[in-house]
């Protein structure tokens, strides 16, 4: 689902489900990529060897009541893979969704081959061989793809939740990415900006039709940009430009964007 930038070399902790606790040997070991609070995150196979997938698995809670943790696991994996199934639907690049189970804690969805846009952006800025000029040009470009794909997103009354450049996606052209590139712990290689828009980790999306919700979505990604990518800060307007021109409602979101931005600043002031 996500590229592997800095793959873990720590075997997994805990004792993965089935089915994939059962893999034979000439399938590879589930690489974990990320341990949060509620989650692991891990690329593995999904029933066949040739079908990679980013494993969702959220393991048992000791500390909290047996009853009460299993019912907020089913909740949240039905969530996300309500989202995931309707954007699908609906035309929002996403992953899809391969499989779940809520007793044993896991959703599998489809594996994204290619890169984070916090990655590509680190790769234009820090790596590249581009002149001044193509940098601003391939920069903007992206912008305006990742506006425009977040415009359909909020037009089909969706929020993400969580909107940082780790969850936004870079997916290459399917000619573009070789055999090298699909192994496991493998990155897929940066040549350029170009690609499809592919938002990921909608654990914390929601449906809503407030305009405050979709600003604030903006908001959480503006912010974003401005910790991670200083370099691109003051670019921000074109990707904002391109959701304005998404759809309908677009205009008056970004006008309460400025009344969240508003408020953001009062509260950093206050402390």
């Amino acid at each position: 689902m996500a590229s592997i930038d800095a793959p873990s070399t720590d075997q997994p902790r805990h004792q993965l489900p089935f089915p994939f606790s059962n893999q034979d040997d000439s399938t590879p070991p589930p690489l974990l990529l990320t341990q949060g609070a509620e989650a692991l995150v891990y690329r593995t196979t999904f029933l066949t060897p040739s079908t990679a997938c980013a494993l969702k698995y959220r393991p048992a809670k000791p500390w909290r009541h047996r009853t009460l943790d299993m019912r907020l696991t089913r909740q949240r994996i039905l969530a996300e893979a309500r989202v995931l199934t309707r954007c699908r639907r609906e035309g929002v690049t996403v992953p899809a969704v391969l499989g779940l189970d809520w007793e044993r804690g896991w959703l599998a969805q489809e594996w994204i081959y290619g890169n984070t846009v916090r990655r590509v952006l680190d790769w234009v800025h820090r790596e590249s061989a581009l002149s001044s000029s193509e940098k601003e040009h391939q920069v903007h470009q992206l912008l305006q793809r990742i506006g425009s794909a977040l415009g359909r997103l909020h037009e089909r009354g969706l929020v993400h939740g969580d909107l940082t450049t780790s969850n936004l996606m870079l997916r290459p052209a399917e000619s573009d990415i070789t055999e090298e590139d699909k192994q496991v712990g493998k990155a897929v290689r940066i040549s350029n900006t170009d690609g499809e828009v592919v938002l990921i980790d909608f654990g914390l999306a929601q449906q809503t039709v407030q305009e405050e919700d979709k600003a604030v979505d903006l908001y959480v990604l503006e912010r974003a940009f401005a910790s991670t990518h200083p370099e691109v800060e003051q670019e921000f307007g074109h990707l904002l430009q391109a959701y304005g021109e998404s759809h309908k409602g677009a205009k008056t979101v970004l006008k309460r964007l400025e009344d969240v931005r508003m408020r953001g600043r009062k509260k950093s002031m206050l402390g």
